[in-house]
């Protein structure tokens, strides 16, 4: 009977399994490129983060957060959001695929379709990305007075994987709204891509309304700044209490049934390309 379970389960994810295969080993066939969009990635990321560092290194102090609370607040939005992007940012490709009428090739085959989407393309290049904010984070948990104990380790892996999950909600709740858009990707590229910088901003600089939108409504607060200052022992702003930080799960499970609603919504929505 395990043996049974065993085969399966690799029988259901083989498709998945060889479809990523070949996609990275399509990324690998052209080294120059693929050395090139690396490195091009890597200075996006270092752009970020100079970005932040020349803001506090003339502010000094933002949002009650100085320098060294800010390598913490860019490592976890950064990193989360771009490992999140590794895995599902290739959904920003949907309208293409709707307009072109290639999507309709995906409702013929037996599997998901935002599964078979989700694994239909993985981009090695993200990973520069995610290695520069994961070092920035290394920096932030070393020059900050941390009180290590194993809450505070439950707390950033904790932090690390809702935050990933979290992004990759917010991507799929995009994707299901091009159902409707079509031609809207700059607007949900406001909420991708706007709410990864949000994530990394002092929420105690934006006004209540903003508060309210990153931090309950698209919850990109519990992806960076809530763990921030709840590993710096802050108190935190009005409506966004420093112990909030240990319901990121909650936060997930909201984007993600508003991302599966979007989804179930848009497919159901969707004719074909009419082609």
């Amino acid at each position: 009977m395990v043996e049974q379970g065993t085969l399966r389960a690799g029988t259901w994810a083989t498709p998945y399994a060889a479809v990523l295969r070949s996609r990275i080993r399509a990324q690998q066939s052209y080294r120059l490129s693929f050395a090139s969009e690396v490195f091009s990635a890597f200075l996006i990321g270092l752009v970020e983060f100079a970005e932040v560092w020349v803001i506090f290194h003339n502010v000094r102090v933002l949002g009650g957060l100085d320098l060294n609370a800010a390598l913490l607040l860019f490592g976890f939005g950064q990193s989360t959001f771009a490992l999140a992007q590794v895995v599902f940012g290739h959904l920003d490709t949907l309208p293409t695929l709707i307009r072109m009428g290639q999507l309709d090739a995906y409702h013929l085959r037996p599997q998901p379709l935002l599964l078979q989407l989700i694994t239909s393309d993985i981009s090695l290049r993200r990973f520069a990305r995610a290695a520069v904010a994961l070092v920035v984070l290394g920096f932030g948990l070393l020059h900050n007075d941390i009180d290590w104990s194993p809450e505070t380790v439950l707390l950033v892996l904790l932090t690390l994987v809702s935050g990933i999950v979290l992004f990759g909600g917010v991507f799929v709740c995009a994707a299901g709204l091009q159902f409707f858009l079509i031609d809207g990707a700059e607007l949900t590229n406001s909420f991708t891509y706007g709410g990864s910088f949000a994530a990394v901003q002092p929420a105690t600089v934006f006004p209540i309304p903003l508060r309210l939108l990153f931090g309950f409504a698209i919850p990109v607060c519990f992806t960076a700044y809530l763990p921030t200052i709840a590993l710096l022992r802050l108190p935190g702003p009005a409506l966004l209490p420093a112990w909030l930080a240990w319901w990121s799960p909650l936060a997930v499970l909201w984007v993600w049934l508003l991302a599966l609603s979007c989804w179930r919504f848009g497919t159901r929505h969707y004719q074909g390309g009419g082609g």
